[in-house]
Parts: C-alpha cells; structure tokens; sequence
C-alpha cells in the first residue's frame, strides 16, 4: 500500500497532530512538497501533501486562508502539515476553519520535526510500496509462467483472475470467447465481443477500457500478437483500475499469451504443410498414404464423411474465410484440413454436417447480404467471394469431391453467387445453368435459320419443333398440340432438316435443338 496520510500521523518518530479533517486521512500521499508561495496551486499536480511555515501567507485572515484552502483542495492537494514555532506558535484558528470546512487535513509538524524527516519518510513508503509492488509482479509472472507451461492458457488465465482478484477471458481470432476465468465470467465475456472486434480492427499491440465506475466493473482489452492483424485478445475485469502489482501481472500475462500465439502460428504453418501432402494425397487416390502422414493430427477427419470446399478469394476475405472455419472447428474440437492454392484460391475438407461447414455457409450467407445491399444502394464491395461445396464423400471419392466442389465454384461464378452446394445443382435443374452468354449465342445461330424462315410467312417451323420435342417425337400428339394434321407435320419436321443440314433420327441433334430452344425460351 503507498503511504497515506494516517501512517505519516502514527510514525513514531515524525510527531505530528491533526488538527482537522480527522476522516479524511486514509488518502494515498504521491508526494510530499514544501512551498512557501502565496499560490503553489500551479506546481501541484494532486496527491501532495504541502508543508508550509506560512512565512508569506496572512495565516490570521479567515477570508484569505478560505480562499487559500479552497484552491488546494480544487488543485487536488491531500493534506497541508503546518510547521509551529517558526512564524506562528500555533496553527490560526483561521486556517484550522477554513481546513474544517474544506474537509482538507490539517496536520500540526512541530518545531523539531524538520520537513526534511517528513519528505524522507513519504519517500521511503512510496520505495517501499514500489518494491513490494515489483517483488509482487515478479512472484506473479512466475506464477502465471508456471501455469501456462502446466496447464495451458486455461491454468494462466485462472492465475491472472486470481492476481488481479478479477476475472480474466481470452478471444480468438474471430473474437469468440475460447476460455474464461472465473467460469461464471463466461457471460461477461461473451457481451464483448463486439469491443474485441473493434480492437482487433486495429494495428497489434492495441488495448482499450471499456466501463467504468457506473458499470458492473472494468474491463481492459489487449490484443495478441505481433502481425498487422492481432489474432487474439485478452480481457481483465476487475472492480477498479489495476494497481501496480496487477499491471505486473497483465503484463506478464499478455507477453505469455502472445508467445504462446506465435508459437502456435509455427505450429499452424507446419500442420499447414503436412495438410498441402494429406490432400495431394488423396486427390491422387491414395487414402492409404493420406492416413499414415496425417496420424493422429487429421486421422480422424478421413474416418468420416466429410466435405471439400474450394474457394476463390484473395487477402482479407480469405483471411477471413479461415479465420471463420478454423475457429469453428477449434471451438467444436473437430478436426479441419485448410490448405491455401496459388495467391487467391484455398481449399478446406472438413467434416460433414460440422461446425467448420456450418460456419462457412453462415459467412457465405453474410457475405451474400452484404452484397445484395450494396447492389441495392448502387455501391459494391472490392472483394468478391466465391464457394463451391462438394457433397459428402470419403477418402476414396476425395478427387471426386474435389471436381464437384470446382464445378459447384464455377457455377457460382456464373452466377454471381457467394456459395454453391454440388447437391443444389443435382437435385434442381440444368437450365438455369444454360444462362450464359456463350450459350445463347449458340442457340441463336442454331436456330436463326429456322426464325428467318417463319419470319417471311412461309411455316411455324419453330412451335412445330418444340412441340415435337416436346412429345417425343409423337407424331400424333405433338401434331394434335399444334392444332394440324400429322402430315403437315411431316413435312415441317423435313423441312427443319433441309434447312439446318441435321438429322433428327440423330439423339445429339434433338439434344442440343430442345436445349437451344430452352435457351431463348424467354424471346
């Protein structure tokens, strides 16, 4: 504890009296200052106790020592000790009022008690408290190293709650709350992750406060991590601001987490690249050699139906799309395999019906509704987001997945989609995929033969060939439909031949006719 005004009163040696504001004397003492200025208020920056003799001060006039007390207490000052038997014998009554009705403590030196005994003694307590604070600081970066080797950051931040006689929780890099201490902290946490959102917004390290007085308690946020984008935060709720001791133990605290982050991005890299061999593995058909180097760190992925995704998406969003599908996982304990292709393409198997998948098609949607209403207010985003999802499938169908979750990606690109499932386009149908340009075009030189011909007045080839399609070649039905007769259909359908120079005995050319024809089917 620093020194207060009451351990200076019960120092044996010192001998000093109060004289007014007797309540007031457990505030701290920061220094202790000897001023004979008529107005020290300039020099004062809170928390002094002024020694005076009153050498220039008119110590007998009421209104001048009211005024002299007043601009004390408003410069912050915690105590005046007034030296008897210099100038005054005693303390005047004047000043003993105006202290009493300021509220402002008012201790009595006598004449043998020099102001240097006081300084010395305000000196050696703030030294004192110092040492204690940092022999404190010490035993707690010990405490709190000892937990994390031990036990994990789960033991240090049940260490640092402790310390700080608080509580204490750590964020991941998407800003979930990944471990608490206290765990009844668990809810405080978790309304902060907007705050820890904002602070991870910012270059590492960053830390911010957030409540106060009129809270349910304070709370500093620190981000972890030494890169541009941190990737963690820690955050220390306690009832008030942390004392020296306590900042010891933050500190220690955030550099252990922060190496313990580094170290964990080494380890990631390095999974990373036992995670680039599993899936060239298993895309060359290889289950076997896939589960004997994956081991024990994706073993368990390959044992069960999972997902291949692959996505186009270059810095921040793919930065982003990992961070989502990592945390995920991390959280639910599953295993996920991400692995990034080229500059702006990454690739992630995780487990079907998961967390990791789970996460991804959230962001997708997030991402989906961002983009819609930027198109609505006329704006657009830098970045686009493109996904495409293979169905579930095993170590032996990986390189089939593979090829479903690209062609689920290129659709989506056609589309202008964020995300597209394989299973979507399997169980819908195949025309909206015919909305391209390449293929209308196709289709317009395929059958602009046909729509010259109707235009001079001379047939209704077009209605004729779709009705016949349409039935199947049905000569009757498709005939009946048109309203003729079967042979009027006869020829029509010889005249479509002579002018296209195609076959319709051929399967292929009734194909790409019928599908040329649902392709301009909105003219």
């Amino acid at each position: 504890m620093p020194p207060t005004l009451a351990s200076l009163v019960h120092h044996s040696a010192l001998k000093l009296t109060v004289r007014a504001g007797e309540g007031r004397l457990d505030v701290p003492v920061r220094w202790a200052h000897v001023s004979e200025l008529a107005d020290p208020v300039p020099y004062m920056e809170g928390g002094e106790l002024l020694l005076i003799t009153a050498l220039k001060l008119d110590a007998e006039d009421p209104q001048a020592m009211r005024r002299y007390v007043k601009r004390l207490v408003g410069a912050g000052v915690v105590g005046l000790g007034f030296a008897v038997g210099v100038n005054y014998d005693e303390i005047p009554d004047a000043l003993v009022d105006a202290a009493e009705k300021e509220g402002l403590p008012l201790l009595e030196v006598p004449r043998r008690t020099p102001f240097l005994a006081i300084s010395k003694a305000v000196s050696a307590a703030i030294a004192a408290d110092q040492y204690r604070a940092v022999t404190a600081g010490f035993a707690a970066q010990r405490e709190l190293t000892r937990q994390a080797l031990n036990a994990g950051p789960e033991g240090l931040l049940s260490a640092l709650a402790a310390q700080v006689d608080g509580w204490a929780a750590l964020y991941d890099a998407s800003g979930a709350v990944v471990a608490t201490a206290p765990e009844w902290a668990g809810r405080r946490a978790a309304r902060l992750t907007a705050e820890v959102e904002r602070l991870r917004e910012r270059p590492a390290p960053a830390s911010s406060v957030v409540g106060g007085p009129d809270h349910e308690d304070r709370v500093e946020l620190h981000s972890l991590g030494t890169g541009r984008r941190p990737r963690a935060a820690l955050a220390v709720g306690t009832a008030a601001a942390l004392g020296t001791a306590e900042r010891y133990a933050v500190h220690s605290a955030i550099a252990l987490l922060t190496l313990t982050t580094e170290r964990s991005r080494s380890l990631h890299a390095a999974e990373q690249r036992v995670g680039e061999a599993v899936l060239r593995m298993l895309l060359a058909g290889e289950p076997d050699h896939a589960r004997a180097v994956a081991g024990d760190l994706y073993g368990g992925l390959l044992d069960a139906p999972f997902r291949m995704l692959v996505a186009d998406a270059g810095g921040e969003l793919r930065a982003g799309l990992t961070e989502v599908v990592e945390s995920a996982a991390a959280r639910s304990g599953e295993a996920v395999l991400v692995v990034p292709e080229g500059e702006e393409r990454l690739v992630v198997l995780a487990a079907d019906g998961g967390a990791a998948v789970t996460a991804c098609t959230e962001y997708a949607a997030a991402r989906e509704a961002a983009r819609t209403a930027a198109g609505e207010q006329g704006g657009g985003e830098d970045e686009e987001l493109a996904v495409g999802l293979s169905a579930p499938a095993g170590p032996t169908g990986a390189a089939a997945a593979y090829k479903q979750a690209e062609q689920a990606l290129s659709v989506a690109r056609r589309r202008g989609r964020v995300l597209v499932e394989h299973e979507q386009l399997a169980s819908g149908s195949v025309l909206p995929l015919l909305a391209d340009d390449a293929v209308r075009a196709f289709a317009d030189g395929l059958l602009r033969a046909l729509r010259e011909h109707d235009a001079t007045g001379r047939g209704d080839l077009v209605a004729s060939l779709r009705a016949w399609l349409s039935r199947h070649g049905q000569w009757d039905a498709a005939a009946a439909d048109l309203g003729v007769h079967r042979h009027t259909l006869r020829y029509r359908m010889r005249r479509v031949e002579e002018i296209l120079g195609r076959s319709l005995d051929d399967p292929d050319v009734r194909m790409e006719l019928w599908l040329a024809l649902k392709a301009t089917s909105g003219d």
